[in-house]
C-alpha cells in the first residue's frame, strides 16, 4: 500500500485548521447540544479534513523521454483550450499556440516542469480571481510566468493562473537556473489553471476536453530547430 504523501505548501494550512477544528469541537462538546449534533460535528470534522489534506497530497512521478523537444503536462486536469495567440510578455506579440489545462479543486494541485532546459524569465502578476476556465482568467487574473529556453534553442513559456478560489501561487522556478522534467515547477493552492505558450509550428497531441495527468501526459513536441 503507497503511503499518501502531503505536500510541503500544506502543512502550515493543515496545521492551523487542525487547530481551529480541535477547537471548534471543544466548545461545542463544552454546550447542551444533543449527541445527534455532536456526532454530526464530528463526522463534519473528519471529512472537511480529510478534503484539505487530500488537495494537498503529492504524488510521486516520473517520465522517462529521449526525444528532448516533447512537452510533458504540467499539471492535472482537462484541456480547456488548444488555440494560436499572440504572446507579448518577453515575446513581444510572437505568434505561438497556447494550451490550457484547467485544475478542478479534487486535481493535483502541484505543478511540473514540462521540458528540461534553462530559466530565462519569471514574474509574477498581481490580478483578479475570476473562473479560471474563462478565457480572460489567463490575463487578467493573478499569474505566475516562466520562460524556459530549451536544449534546441526552442523557447517556450508555462502560465500558472490562480482561480475563483485561488490566492496564492508558489514557483521555485529561478533565473538562470536549470530546470527539468521530473522536477516540481510550483504550487497553486485551490482552483486554477497552467497555460502553455509553445512555437506555433509544434505537434500537438491533445484534444480540446482531453485529461492530462501531471509529469505523465505528453502534450506536444516542438519543432526542429532550423
Amino acid at each position: 500500500m503507497k503511503k499518501i504523501k502531503i505536500h510541503k505548501e500544506g502543512y502550515m494550512i493543515l496545521f492551523v485548521i487542525a487547530l481551529l477544528l480541535i477547537a471548534s469541537n471543544v466548545m461545542i462538546w463544552n454546550t447542551d447540544a444533543n449527541m445527534t449534533l455532536k456526532a454530526i460535528n464530528i463526522v463534519v470534522t473528519f471529512a472537511l479534513y480529510g478534503f484539505i489534506a487530500f488537495f494537498f497530497r503529492n504524488p510521486s512521478r516520473t517520465i522517462e523521454v529521449d526525444d528532448n523537444n516533447m512537452i510533458i503536462a504540467p499539471a492535472d486536469g482537462r484541456i480547456c483550450a488548444i488555440e494560436p495567440t499572440e504572446v507579448y510578455e518577453f515575446f513581444g506579440g510572437e505568434k505561438m499556440m497556447q494550451i490550457s489545462i484547467f485544475m478542478s479543486p479534487l486535481s493535483v494541485h502541484a505543478n511540473w516542469f514540462p521540458i528540461s532546459g534553462m530559466v530565462l524569465y519569471t514574474k509574477h502578476h498581481k490580478g483578479r480571481h475570476v473562473a479560471a476556465y474563462l478565457p480572460k482568467s489567463s490575463s487578467e487574473n493573478e499569474r505566475a510566468v516562466t520562460v524556459i529556453e530549451c536544449a534546441n534553442g526552442n523557447r517556450i513559456m508555462a502560465q500558472q493562473v490562480a482561480g475563483a478560489m485561488a490566492r496564492r501561487i508558489v514557483t521555485y522556478a529561478a533565473v538562470g537556473h536549470a530546470c527539468s522534467i521530473n522536477e516540481q515547477m510550483g504550487f497553486i493552492k485551490f482552483g486554477s489553471r497552467v497555460d502553455l505558450f509553445i512555437p506555433i509550428d509544434s505537434t500537438i497531441y491533445v484534444d480540446l476536453g482531453e485529461s492530462t495527468k501531471g509529469n505523465e501526459t505528453i502534450i506536444a513536441r516542438l519543432p526542429d530547430k532550423k
